[in-house]
């Protein structure tokens, strides 16, 4: 059976995904202080946050439009899957949803679905990895909806911020607070709610200290991690994502494991220095 994955570009792909031809990306759109960028092949990650610490003020993200994804289910496939961010986080899933019911008025019944990873980043790509694993194991549409779902449900995001900044510029934390915690070299460890809400685990002084209590939250809380494949996304800095990477493989054995460097949106959320890991 043809099958087609549709990605916001929240989500980053990699080159395999990429050669397949099975996944097309939805492209968001970024706005920092007053210019417009795409977060598309034409995105520039160290201008990007070159002109971010530079703006008095935080990025602003624009999802896809509807009819952008009604243009994506548009083609040849019998299969098509949509995969967005967070519906806690971006208007993606909603406009996904409301482009299907417009491809439906137009075109009539089509087996789409639409998942809202309830993550972001590379939780994204671990989902739509898990929709090629099932319709390459010749798994019907229904089939495949059941164990994406049941994957998604049994997934946990974790993350760790090297600047506060970003949250300060649009206001989800004070400015006090920011400024106290820069003062102090005090990291957040974040994690994501099951219904994709952003939640704060713990904090430590200093990067390092914040990354091995992760791990620890990690350790801690994944069950059955040797089924799983470990995604760790980074904004630029790969030596730390290989060193989460190895601390988190010393403890746990899992069915595989990929690193990637975020794209547009994600190096929205991550901020330079950020690491996102899901499993």
């Amino acid at each position: 059976m043809s099958y087609k994955i549709v990605v916001d570009s929240c989500g980053e792909l990699t080159e395999e995904m990429v050669a397949s031809g099975r996944f097309e990306s939805a492209p968001l759109g970024i706005e920092v202080n007053g210019v417009h960028l795409m977060d598309d092949a034409t995105f520039d990650q160290a201008k990007f946050l070159k002109m971010v610490k530079e703006s008095p003020v935080a990025p602003k993200s624009s999802c896809p439009s509807p009819e952008r994804y009604m243009k994506a289910y548009h083609c040849e496939e019998e299969h098509v899957y949509a995969v967005t961010l967070s519906a806690a986080l971006s208007g993606s899933y909603n406009s996904a949803i409301l482009g299907k019911n417009l491809y439906e008025e137009e075109y009539g019944k089509k087996s789409i679905h639409v998942v809202d990873s309830c993550s972001a980043s590379i939780g994204e790509t671990l989902l739509a990895m898990k929709i090629q694993e099932c319709e390459e194991m010749g798994m019907t549409f229904e089939d495949t909806v059941k164990a994406v779902e049941n994957y998604k449900d049994s997934q946990r995001t974790y993350f760790v911020l090297e600047s506060l900044e970003t949250l300060r510029k649009n206001g989800r934390i004070s400015g006090v607070k920011a400024m106290v915690a820069s003062t102090l070299n005090i990291k957040p460890v974040m994690g994501a709610t099951d219904g994709g809400e952003i939640v704060q685990l713990g904090q430590a002084r200093g990067i390092k200290k914040a990354l091995i209590k992760m791990v620890d939250h990690i350790i801690k809380e994944v069950k059955k991690p040797e089924g799983k494949v470990l995604g760790i996304s980074h904004c630029n800095c790969p030596e730390r994502a290989k060193q989460v990477q190895e601390m988190i493989l010393e403890r746990m054995t899992v069915k595989s494991s990929i690193i990637m460097d975020t794209a547009g949106i994600s190096s929205t959320y991550a901020n330079d220095g950020g690491i996102i890991v899901v499993i």
